[in-house]
This record gives structure tokens, sequence and C-alpha cells, in this order.
């Protein structure tokens, strides 16, 4: 109950017995409360210090006087005020000194309103936005989360962040790329923002980095391949309108976190048919192993082993094949 004031549980049950039994001795209080000596003559010099008991007039060592509590508390909440006063006088003080260097400073972030995209130049740039917009975020954000398998520093770092998000009763919604199955820590991950509470789908490939936030704001990766030239802040409510729709076609298509994926033994896997669809747009094995979260040299791979499938001897002729069998069909790849 006096926690507010400064006392931990123990020291509260020393000032109660003093002010319950004050004419008892030190060897009567330890007795009667299981303390040993020691203990009881550390906790009465923090009461001491606090000003609520201070040493006995008579001179017995064994006895302290118990200040009046009315006028002890009162002045224990007397200096409290004060600290707080000047804390409070020190903040002010520190916000007309970020005021003052800020404004010296040429603009770095967006402001909403001057205009509906804005480039944030370089990693570093990006970050600091990201910390600032996750702090803001109150209904939803939206997230495709590119690159596969997460770094174990990236994870580690994003959890009370994520925690905290969730906290507040924010919607979290992202969407991995298929290609996290294959790493155990990443899949550890993202199962414990589930039980959090967080909404967890997987997509063979995304297109790009992405974040909306409040339906308002959207943080859009310049290059996917290329994270040093930045990102695009989007605020004009056309374009986020676009993205956010994007997300959900996306988003609908994808599967929820823990289900497996079912299909014939003859047919193409997800990942094998977002492979062949990205071979029938010319994407480089490198190109394509970005998209799908995986290395170039499984990329690789799976394009040769999709030749095989098809029964072709060049990536031309298994596009051919593949349209012809279907799978290339317009809306999206033979189910």
């Amino acid at each position: 109950m006096l926690g507010p004031l400064g006392l931990d549980a123990t020291a509260e049950a020393v000032y109660r017995a003093l002010l319950d039994r004050p004419h008892d001795t030190s060897t009567e209080h330890c007795s009667r409360l299981g303390m040993t000596s020691d203990q009881f003559n550390c906790v009465l010099k923090e009461l001491v210090d606090l000003s609520l008991v201070r040493p006995s007039a008579g001179g017995d060592p064994r006895r302290v006087h118990v200040v009046n509590p009315r006028l002890g508390l009162e002045t224990l909440l007397a200096r409290q005020r004060a600290d707080l006063a000047a804390r409070e006088q020190r903040v002010r003080a520190g916000e007309a000194a970020v005021a003052g260097l800020l404004s010296g400073l040429p603009a770095s972030d967006p402001v909403t309103g001057e205009s509906p995209v804005v480039h944030l130049n370089g990693v570093d740039h990006v970050r600091d936005y990201l910390d600032r917009l996750h702090e803001e975020v109150a209904e939803e954000i939206q997230t495709f989360a590119t690159g596969g398998a997460q770094t174990e520093e990236n994870m580690r770092a994003s959890r009370p962040l994520n925690q905290r998000l969730l906290g507040r009763g924010v919607r979290m919604r992202t969407v991995y790329l298929d290609s996290v199955h294959n790493h155990a820590p990443t899949v550890a991950h993202v199962s414990w923002l589930a039980s959090l509470g967080a909404e967890i789908r997987t997509a063979p490939s995304l297109s790009t980095r992405m974040i909306i936030t409040d339906h308002r704001l959207a943080l859009v990766a310049l290059d996917d391949q290329d994270s040093s030239l930045g990102a695009l802040v989007v605020t004009g409510r056309g374009l986020i309108a676009a993205l956010e729709a994007l997300f959900e076609s996306v988003w609908d298509r994808a599967e929820p976190l823990g289900r497996e994926e079912k299909h014939e033994a003859d047919a193409l896997t997800r990942q094998q048919q977002e492979t062949l669809r990205l071979l029938a747009r010319g994407y480089t094995d490198e190109a394509i192993a970005k998209r799908l979260g995986v290395s170039p040299r499984t990329a690789r791979r799976i394009a040769t082993g999709l030749l095989g499938h098809l029964d072709a001897r060049s990536r031309f002729q298994a596009g051919v094949h593949a349209a012809q069998q279907g799978y290339l069909r317009t809306g999206g790849p033979k189910p």
C-alpha cells in the first residue's frame, strides 16, 4: 500500500510494526517479524533515511522513535512532489532543447499532406521512420514480409515492438513467404506472433516489402533487391486504396500458417507454380530467388525440376508446354 512512497513490502511491514508497538525493543520486533538483527537494522536505516523514524532520544540503541505519521508521511510525500516537479522541469527543458535542435536541421521525415509520396533515402532513415510508425499505429498493420527466412537478430529486435502492438489491441496481418517453412527459427517466431493474436499467412512469392498502417499510410521498399535505396512513404488516398487492394488480393490467396499444402502426386506445388509463372515472364534465377525467398541455387533446382516435369529441353519449351497444359491460364496457375 505504501509502495508509491518508496517502501517495499518488508519496509512497510517493519514500519507498521513500529507504529503498532512503539515501545518494543528491536529484539522483540525481530522475533515477531521473523527477521535477523542485520535485516531489521538494514530496513531501519532505510526508514531513518526516509525521515519516518529516528534514534530514540533516550540513547537506548535498541529503541527508535517513530515520527508522527501525519508529519512523517506528509514530509515524504512533499519530498516526492518536489522530485516530480524537478523531473517535469528537466523534461520541459529537454523538449525545448530538442525543438531548438530540430528546427535547425533540414527536414528528413515526410509530413502527411505535403506530398502523397516521399522518398526515405537509405536504411537508417527507413529504420528511424519504422520505429516512429510502429509507435503511432492505432488500429491495424498489414505487412508483406519478403526475404524468406528472417535473421535471428531481426526477430529478436522485433519481439518487444510486436508484443506492444498486439498488447495495445492493434490488428496485425502479415504475409510471409512459403519458404519460411524450411527455417525452424522463423517458424517458431511467427508461431509465437500467432499465439499473441497476430494473423499470419504465407504465399509462394511477394512482389516487394510493404507495410500499411491504419488505412492511411504505407511504407514500400523502393527496390526490394537493394535496401540501400531506401523506401517510399505513401499517403495519397488513391494510392493507399490501390496498395490495400493488392494486399487483400494476396491475403485472400495466401494459406493460413500451419495449413499443410495438399496436392496430387503429379501436380505442381504452389512454389513450383509461382516459379513457372515467373519463368514465363522472363525472370532470372536470381530474381526468382528473391521473390521466393530462397537461394539462387534452390531457384535453379526448382526450375530444372520443372523442365523435367513438363518434358521440356529449354525454358522456352517449358513455357509452351505449361501453357498447353493450363498452368499459365489468365487469372492464376493451374490448381
